[in-house]
């Protein structure tokens, strides 16, 4: 495993144990896509308008800095403890949404 098989464009030697580390990083990168896609997805299949307004907001989902919830507040004219319960309903939709899973089992006919 940490016998050189190649060398980089540096010369450096590089292992098995080099390239399947990388190997590695790929899965984990692929993996974090295709959750971050099933996340879009349920924010949009499962939340209300105003949930997913809170959300893509605090998380910065669409591109912007995530924001506090007394900012969300003052952006949507609500108090920030309203804020907070909206939030917290949404994410319990989300998490409930995951671990249910993609893919329930459904009868066949």
């Amino acid at each position: 495993m940490n016998e050189p098989i190649d060398t980089d464009k540096d010369g450096n030697a590089l292992t098995l144990m080099d390239v399947m580390a990388t190997e590695d990083n790929i899965c984990d990168n692929l993996d974090s896509k295709i959750k971050s896609e099933q996340l879009r997805r349920f924010v949009k299949e499962s939340l209300t308008p105003r949930e997913r307004t809170i959300i893509a907001l605090r998380y910065g989902l669409e591109g912007s800095r995530p924001l506090t919830q007394r900012e969300v507040a003052q952006l949507m004219d609500i108090s920030r403890s309203y804020v907070s319960r909206i939030e917290k309903k949404a994410l319990e939709k989300l998490k409930k949404r995951f671990d249910k899973g993609e893919n329930s089992p459904q009868k066949k006919i």
